[in-house]
């Protein structure tokens, strides 16, 4: 397809240095996820670069990103205020933003603090369990996946985490370089150390994303039901008065199946407001 291949730039921001790809060409649609890296959006993207100039990029401390203090936690205020950065780099109108898990907290909270920034949000199994019935206990749980990570390591605390998200192990992943092994275990770390809490203790400011002029569409996977981030997605559009629209998959549906969720995406961002 032309236009697919990735251009990669970088953007300096307080703090860090981000790493970004840029694809195809129409509206801006930038993809955002936490502690997903552009890596895990290429197969959406190059279904999407037809027909408009796909943006993606490694969270601060993650993938090709970098940052200063790396003992530091990375809040979604913070990441925000990157996307914001980069959006304002990239210039033209309000750009689509399509968030998932953390990338999808990312994209309320940059709603909220900038809603100019932003003509459509869709936020994919958002993690905002501050809105849960259970959230007390949820909270908890949290806390001892963070526990297990500095009692015991990456893979004890990981396990835990994916048994309280509801999540097998996800799409399978070739990994066939000490480079790749090393990236995703230093990612398992960013994501442990400093990204958790900080995203699953996050409260959506509701007054700010009931104002804000950009379209707010929250997405859950069809075959995600009954999974933590699946319930937070239906307690925050509960809260926002909206459907929860559905596509196609799980939690990863739009890495598993690229086009099945571009198509869907497509829609909702062609349809009338």
């Amino acid at each position: 397809m032309p236009g697919s291949d990735p251009v990669a730039q970088t953007l300096d921001v307080p703090g860090a240095r981000l790493y970004y790809e840029r694809r195809g060409d129409g509206p801006l649609l930038l993809m955002i996820g936490s502690p997903m890296d552009s890596t895990g959006f290429a197969g959406l993207a190059r279904a999407l670069a037809g027909r408009y100039t796909v943006v993606t990029y490694d969270p601060r401390g993650i993938g090709k990103s970098t940052r200063e203090d790396a003992t530091q936690d990375v809040t979604p205020g913070q990441q925000a205020d990157d996307v914001h950065r980069l959006l304002s780099e990239l210039g033209g109108d309000p750009a689509h933003v399509f968030g998932s898990s953390g990338g999808a907290v990312v994209g309320l909270a940059l709603v909220a603090a900038h809603p100019g920034r932003v003509r459509t949000l869709v936020a994919h199994e958002p993690p905002v369990v501050e809105l849960l019935p259970d959230r007390d206990q949820v909270r908890a749980q949290f806390q001892g996946v963070y526990d297990a990570y500095r009692a015991d390591g990456i893979g004890p605390a990981m396990a835990r985490f994916m048994a309280l998200a509801g999540l097998d192990e996800g799409p399978a992943q070739e990994v066939t370089t000490p480079e790749q092994l090393a990236a995703m275990a230093a990612a398992g770390d960013v994501f442990l150390a400093h990204l958790v809490l900080p995203t699953t203790q996050y409260q959506p400011d509701l007054e700010a994303l009931w104002a804000t002029p950009a379209r707010i569409v929250v997405a859950a996977g069809a075959t995600s039901k009954g999974q933590l981030a699946h319930r937070s997605a239906v307690a925050l559009a509960e809260r926002l008065g909206t459907p929860v629209v559905e596509f196609p998959g799980d939690h990863v549906g739009f890495v598993t199946l690229p086009e099945q969720c571009a198509q869907v995406l497509d829609q909702l961002l062609t349809q009338p407001a």
